[in-house]
């Protein structure tokens, strides 16, 4: 709590520390007005969640990223403000608006069937709740295609019982993103090679034009791009974005 007492007195300076963000081109950015959008993201080091915040931090009606992450961001950024935590045990947020979250593993990173679910739903329902708390009325949620809680594969089960987590809590606007297979550059993450969706993204590239659209392996930065967009013109109720829906966006 102390270090998060710290890092939220402090914020307000750093928020006026630069004006220009770095992510492959030099993006021009507003100062915050203070009454723009107020943003919690959680799974920024992942490929959507990095996908997500580049696009936050470009949004001129964003004012304010607050990044929960399991460790520090190499990323800086005057909208941008890290906070370092146990998703096991979050500590009080700040006030905000909307919530993004990003966050999922493998069973194979994770070690157990029991270390994935306390990622991929017990954390992400956590992050969601916690988002609620401090005022967030609309909730933006990577999923995947599949997703059924009454799956007889523990993967889509899992997110199945997260979608149903999520639904249960009352947010005024809730968006599922189901993308397919994610395509993106996990080496350049720091993340752990993984040989089978590797495997599959090369199947899944040679034969895309025979594949439906919602099996087709899909760019990280659509997804992310389609999640932010729909989350800021949601409408309240659940709206869920199948894969296909995403391609391009």
């Amino acid at each position: 709590m102390a270090q998060f007492g710290n890092w939220w007195q402090h914020s307000e300076i750093r928020c006026c520390d630069a004006v220009l963000l770095k992510l492959g081109t030099d993006t021009e950015v507003d100062m915050p007005t203070g009454d723009g959008r107020i943003v919690l993201v959680a799974g920024a080091t992942g490929l959507v969640g990095r996908e997500i915040i580049a696009a936050l931090l470009a949004d001129k009606s964003v004012d304010v990223v607050h990044c929960l992450s399991r460790r520090p961001l190499a990323l800086k950024h005057p909208k941008l403000h890290v906070l370092v935590v146990d998703f096991a045990a979050l500590p009080s947020l700040p006030k905000v608006d909307e919530c993004f979250i990003a966050l999922g593993t493998t069973i194979k990173v994770a070690g157990s069937q029991a270390a994935f679910k306390s990622v991929d739903l017990d954390a992400v329902v956590a992050v969601a709740r916690a988002a609620k708390s401090a005022g967030a009325t609309k909730l933006g949620v990577v999923s995947a295609m599949g997703a059924n809680a009454q799956s007889r594969v523990f993967y889509n089960r899992i997110k199945g019982e997260m979608e149903l987590a999520l639904t249960s809590l009352g947010l005024q606007c809730l968006v599922l993103a189901r993308p397919s297979l994610l395509d993106g550059n996990r080496a350049a993450l720091g993340q752990p090679e993984r040989g089978g969706e590797d495997f599959g993204l090369l199947l899944a590239r040679r034969l895309r034009v025979l594949l439906p659209a919602n099996y087709r392996a899909i760019l990280a930065k659509d997804v992310a791009h389609a999640l932010v967009r729909a989350v800021k013109a949601a409408k309240p109720g659940v709206v869920t974005l199948l894969s296909g829906e995403m391609q391009g966006a």
